[in-house]
């Protein structure tokens, strides 16, 4: 019914005709949502449809069935609706790429139905229809937001149909161009890349065209005209057979005779022929270069007219481009059809002339080494590979690269000629030059997943290519390395053999040979794959020396050589400690502190070398060995001092650096030094940075900085901004050290009042609270979340503010704890218990006295009797009874717990019920009913000295009463007489008598005391 047309809307009740408007609305919506193209532009649409849909419901429910104003509203609103419904129909009918071409005038048609919809609500007549101030404020708002908001195609599509639009206007058709852009578009429209489905595409795209082509202007037309000629270059655009027939049936046409070039063709200032030619305000027209540097040397009249020319208008004259383009293609073709006889003449010298023209037409376009390929003269070229002369030999290597290089058929056309590739590896043996552009080619070949199989079979090519290795020729030597990086996964073993036979004579290079082999050995050192075996022997057999001192050369491309064979040496952990003892860590610290040096990779490069030394220091040898990274405080200083230079690269390797020293066996000094150098300062200001890398690091050397160590001195780089940046952190980040050391940080600031007080005001109860639960996402990293999120309450329960303390307690927080104390790790058990003696401690103030009812009632009404500790009536949210809260058992179990802390904590817990207000007998039973006397008893066993005197203090407390006194005093005897021998505090000795005495175990006149 939504999808019929409402022809007759004044037949129609006003009630009816806003129920079908809502359900065309609705369609629309679903319809919207299912349009893969401008997602974001349809989903802003659907949301305005959806809000116009929510007020004409809230309208339907109004007395409405006939106000005839409405309807004459409502009609305008359902032609709008009409008009968007088509729109969406289109674009769900239309071929992806059709959208996509069109994305600016689909956002202009959007942006056009919503201004249209919003004017047609805005018209409705609230005022006659008596509807409430409230929704008619929500109409003329949705109407504005409507008006002001714009549509606009992805930054991802304005992007690509601006490289359209260049192309088409440079007359770049070029085969790698159009792939390149026709890979952008299949990306963005998220098509699939296989050849037939892109077929597809293009037929559904011509299609809409031709439905399309009545309704659209000559100009629009035409370009898209050019944009789908231009794709069509593309390979998976149009087949390889396809291309082959129109090249055949268009160089069949031209016959065999080389045109001569018109006289226009030529520039009349450089006489020749014109690639890129401009007309003048003159009207005349000259190559670009031609009448620009006519133009720079201060001319300024037409060297043909003598006219004075306007140097602002040089206008392209693409009509004449075109004609010289298609005059060299003419004779391009007609050239390539009858070149290919030459080649397979007896004539060497003819031989020779024909590749290098050959070569020079592939040089030119890549057009025409489609068209070599089209041609079929892979195969005469792979023939002439047997020719005696060498000259006519490299020649065919450096076509066939060009021929090869960034397509993936003709790479498989090479391997296909029967014995093509024996024929390559065979030029590998020969002189270097021919051997250089052998392996230039292989490796072009190896690229292709299938021809790389067929190399690695080829017998002898691994070996010949390790020889290549030690060739003085560096670009020689870099091919054969990457070759055989990419065959090392077919022939691992033998690669593996050829490389162990080759790091001996390549260290004895390394120290003997001359500078330049020297550089090339270690260049081979810093890329070609080795492996931890290697690594170590590379480093035991003396490799370090020689490459410091390359790094001392004042050439910076061979600092750049050594730091990369260092770097790749460093990542093993032995080798890492060896290089800081050999000095090498220093070198990198006075390379990288030179402010003079401008190679960006070298920088990189030296503090990706330093962050794997300071991973070295944290490997379990670090503390047989004792190295050291940064030896002085001033090394410290310099170091980090980078951070503050660096962009976020290097920044995010120094923080890495620190974090790794940090966990070294001197952590502790470094953390110290960071802290006497104002770190932190840094380190807030790295955290509101956009770059995640460098914020992630930031936070946890932040971290660490805390850790073990006084935070009062940070309290003046915290701010407020600081606080919410964290918090952020802990709600937002996928990292879960991030949002552990992040939690951390927030546990370990200084409890001062204001910090606190931001941290209430940005939420921070609220996220600590989400930690604590099981909702969070970091699983893996449970444990610390928790530990660290316990640790931060703490500084919300301290019972001299009561408001913070209430303020927690609303949010359901004490539960939570007093599950923490039965599930909790000792660290959260005793933070946990920490926090639950905080609240304990306010509860004889808060706990409300109880009335005393009168004479009537007192008979009558059953008699409350308040909390059996504080006397008063308690719960859990307004006293923050820990009765109440069922936190007596969990606190006794943790008295039998072997960590010290988490007993104290828990015992400090419970005294609380003793110390807090008047002592009295209630407060001494509810821990005996509880069970926690005889675990009280049995800590004075711990020797604990302070544990110890805190238990005895509170049992001269309990044992006032006299039943409690009886039922113990036999089991806690013998542990106080001990106490009462110890000589090492006479404090522990004089309370231990005391008690005694209370028991009448002593006299209160003993000597003991």
């Amino acid at each position: 019914m939504a999808g019929d047309s409402i022809d007759h809307a004044s037949l129609i009740p006003a009630s009816e005709l806003l129920f079908h408007t809502v359900l065309s609305i609705s369609d629309i919506t679903k319809a919207a949502n299912q349009i893969l193209i401008q997602k974001d532009n349809f989903r802003k649409f659907s949301t305005h449809l959806e809000n116009v849909s929510l007020i004409l419901k809230r309208l339907s429910k109004e007395d409405i069935h006939h106000a005839e104003s409405l309807k004459n509203s409502l009609g305008v609103l359902n032609q709008q609706v009409k008009a968007a419904k088509q729109l969406v129909s289109e674009c769900n009918s239309k071929s992806k790429i059709y959208l996509f071409i069109n994305s600016r005038k689909i956002a202009e048609n959007l942006e056009c139905c919503t201004k249209s919809i919003s004017r047609a609500v805005s018209v409705i007549p609230l005022t006659s229809l008596d509807v409430s101030s409230g929704l008619s404020k929500q109409i003329s708002e949705l109407c504005q937001n409507m008006l002001d908001d714009e549509y606009k195609a992805a930054a991802a599509e304005e992007e690509i149909l601006e490289k359209l639009e260049l192309a088409i206007q440079e007359g770049n058709a070029e085969r790698s161009n159009a792939n390149q852009l026709l890979a952008h578009i299949v990306d963005v429209i998220g098509i699939s890349t296989e050849h037939a489905v892109i077929k597809r595409e293009f037929k559904e795209l011509k299609s809409d065209m031709q439905i399309s082509e009545p309704r659209r202007d000559i100009a629009e037309a035409l370009h898209m005209e050019q944009i789908v000629g231009l794709l069509e270059k593309a390979d998976s655009a149009t087949s390889s057979q396809e291309k082959e027939r129109k090249y055949f049936e268009k160089r069949n046409s031209l016959g065999q005779q080389l045109l001569e070039p018109l006289h226009s063709f030529y520039c009349p200032i450089s006489l020749d022929i014109m690639e890129d030619p401009v007309e003048t305000s003159s009207g005349k027209t000259f190559e670009r270069k031609a009448i620009e540097k006519w133009l720079a040397a201060g001319n300024k009249n037409c060297p043909l007219t003598m006219l004075p020319l306007d140097t602002s208008k040089l206008r392209p004259n693409k009509t004449l481009r075109q004609s010289i383009q298609e005059w060299k293609d003419r004779n391009t073709m007609i050239t390539l059809s009858t070149l290919k006889s030459k080649l397979e003449s007896d004539d060497e010298a003819e031989i020779l002339q024909s590749l290098e023209k050959l070569q020079g037409l592939c040089l030119e376009r890549q057009m025409h080494r489609e068209w070599v390929k089209m041609e079929n003269y892979i195969t005469t070229l792979i023939k002439l590979l047997g020719a005696r002369n060498r000259e006519i030999r490299k020649s065919v290597l450096s076509t066939l690269s060009l021929l090869a290089k960034d397509n993936e058929e003709n790479k498989e056309d090479v391997a296909k000629v029967d014995h093509a590739l024996e024929s390559i590896v065979r030029s590998l043996a020969r002189p270097i030059e021919e051997s250089k552009l052998a392996a230039e080619l292989l490796l072009e070949l190896s690229r292709s997943t299938t021809v790389r199989d067929l190399i690695g079979d080829v017998q002898g090519s691994i070996l010949l290519l390790v020889t290549m290795l030690s060739s003085d020729d560096a670009e020689a030597a870099n091919n054969a390395r990457e070759l055989l990086d990419n065959l090392s996964f077919l022939n691992h073993n033998v690669i593996e053999m050829a490389k162990a036979n080759y790091l001996k004579p390549l260290l004895q290079n390394l120290s003997s040979g001359t500078e330049n082999v020297k550089i090339i050995m270690t260049r081979t050192l810093s890329e070609i794959e080795l492996t931890d075996h290697n690594k170590a022997s590379i480093v035991k057999d003396g490799a370090l020396q020689p490459l410091l001192q390359l790094l001392s050369n004042p050439d910076v491309q061979i600092k750049e050589v050594a730091v990369k064979a260092l770097l790749q040496l460093s990542t093993l952990p032995e080798n890492g400690l060896q290089m800081i003892r050999e000095g090498v860590a220093q070198s990198l610290f006075e390379l990288l502190y030179r402010h003079s040096l401008q190679s960006t990779a070298l920088r990189e490069q030296a503090t990706d070398t330093m962050m794997h030394l300071a991973m070295s220091t944290t490997h379990q040898r670090a503390d047989e060995v004792q190295v050291s990274l940064l030896d002085s405080e001033d090394d410290v200083f310099k170091f980090f001092s980078l951070v503050s230079f660096t962009g976020p690269y290097i920044q995010s390797k120094i923080l890495k650096t620190f974090l790794a020293m940090c966990q070294s066996p001197s952590g502790l000094t470094i953390r110290e030094r960071l802290r006497q150098l104002s770190a932190v300062q840094v380190l807030v200001q790295l955290l509101e940075l956009n770059n995640q890398t460098v914020r992630e690091n930031a936070v946890k050397l932040f971290y660490y900085m805390t850790e073990g160590g006084d935070c009062s001195h940070f309290t003046s780089h915290i701010t407020e901004r600081c606080i919410i940046v964290l918090l952020t952190i802990i709600k937002t980040t996928e990292d879960a050290e991030e949002m552990v050391s992040a939690m951390g940080i927030i546990s370990r600031l200084p409890r001062e009042s204001q910090i606190t007080r931001w941290l209430l005001d940005s939420g921070a109860v609220k996220i600590i609270l989400d930690c604590l639960s099981d909702r969070h996402k970091h699983a893996s990293h449970k444990r610390q979340v928790i530990e660290n999120s316990v640790l931060a309450l703490c500084r919300f329960t301290v019972s001299t503010n009561l408001e913070w303390q209430k303020a927690v307690a609303q949010e359901g927080i004490i539960p939570i704890l007093v599950q923490l104390l039965e599930s909790g790790t000792p660290l959260s058990k005793q933070n946990a218990a920490i926090s639950i003696k905080q609240f304990s401690e306010s509860s004889w103030l808060l706990s409300k006295p109880i009335k005393k009812p009168g004479i009537f009632k007192f008979c009558f009404v059953p008699h409350e009797t308040g909390c059996p500790a504080h006397l008063g009536s308690c719960t859990v949210e307004s006293s923050f009874c820990i009765i109440e809260a069922d936190a007596l058992k969990p606190l006794v179990r943790l008295l039998r717990e072997q960590e010290i802390g988490t007993c104290e904590a828990s015992l400090d817990a419970l005294l609380t019920l003793i110390h807090g207000g008047t002592p009295q007998g209630g407060a001494c039973k509810v821990l005996a009913d509880a069970d926690a006397i005889t675990p009280l008893i049995n800590l004075l066993s711990l020797q604990s000295a302070r544990l110890e005197e805190k238990i005895l203090v509170a049992l001269e407390k309990i044992f006032q009463v006299d039943e409690i006194k009886n039922k113990y005093k036999a089991s806690a005897t013998m542990p106080l007489v001990a106490m009462t021998q110890r000589k090492d505090s006479h404090r522990l000795r004089s309370l231990a008598a005391r008690v005694l005495a209370q028991l009448g175990v002593l006299e209160k006149q003993s000597s003991y005391f």
